[in-house]
């Protein structure tokens, strides 16, 4: 497991969501993308575990469709 994500890693993730957000099944993919790597990242020990999490959270302002089965 890698704990080397950044939080402006996740901030360039969270703009290509917003990016995509037009297409709702592409944004849901990218973000279900966003949370497993930064719980990999936590799992593996990432220092600032919190402030990773709090920033992954920030997808849920991003407006675009979603679908749950």
């Amino acid at each position: 497991m890698d704990a080397s994500m950044s939080t402006e890693d996740v901030a360039h993730r969270l703009a290509a969501i917003r990016a995509a957000s037009d297409d709702g099944e592409v944004a849901h993919g990218l973000a279900d993308g966003l949370y497993r790597d930064v719980l990999t990242a936590i799992a593996a020990g990432a220092p600032d575990a919190p402030i990773l999490a709090a920033a992954a959270l920030r997808t849920e302002t991003i407006d675009f469709e979603r679908w749950y089965a």
